[in-house]
């Protein structure tokens, strides 16, 4: 694949309104990785946003133009929620209401989700669907954080495992942005002689 020479742009959209988010601590863990790894990132933080709820008839409401032209601009996007109700949040499905094919169509995109309790695999699964019905590119390996309330120690990841987790998929971010299929299985995979 041939890029061009500007550096690969990551934007991770953050679903969390709340002040203090773990959502949030783990999205801007995954853009550091992505910056080691020589991308420029940047976050959209929907708190900052005015998205009132998606009328189609109202397509360019509040700052929707700008939420657009910030994806549109993404070699790769990570969107992060935490998980309501076995579901991802509503201020990220608005978001993600407001945007379609241009801005996600061949766009490598990663996922993250953070629960209070258990796994958020229903919130990562429905973003996943989401994500290919928007014709993304969606990276295999995401990242569930659980039990959220442990996992924040002066505003860092405080498990190992959860923020290699998360560094990995900032890295993938990068080594994947702008792909625009997935890789042919036979190409990738190592053929052994018998």
């Amino acid at each position: 694949m041939t890029r061009n020479t500007r550096p690969t742009q990551v934007v991770a959209v953050c679903g969390s309104l709340a002040t203090d988010s773990v959502t949030r601590v783990a999205l801007q863990e995954a853009l550091s990785a992505a910056e080691a790894a020589d991308a420029r990132t940047s976050l959209v933080d929907l708190r900052e946003y005015h998205l009132p709820t998606f009328d189609p008839d109202e397509q360019d409401a509040g700052d929707a133009p700008e939420l657009r032209r910030r994806l549109r601009e993404a070699d790769a996007v990570l969107l992060g929620t935490p998980m309501y109700h076995g579901s991802f949040s509503s201020p990220l499905k608005t978001a993600l209401d407001y945007s379609g094919f241009d801005e996600f169509e061949d766009t490598t995109v990663g996922l993250l989700a953070v629960s209070g309790g258990g796994f958020p695999r229903p919130a990562l699964e429905q973003l996943r669907s989401v994500s290919r019905a928007l014709d993304a590119w969606t990276l295999p390996l995401d990242v569930a954080v659980p039990n959220s309330y442990e996992q924040v120690d002066d505003d860092e990841l405080a498990d190992d495992a959860i923020r290699d987790r998360v560094r990995d998929l900032g890295a993938e971010l990068v080594r994947h942005a702008g792909i625009a299929r997935y890789p042919n299985i036979a190409e990738t995979t190592p053929q052994h002689a018998d």
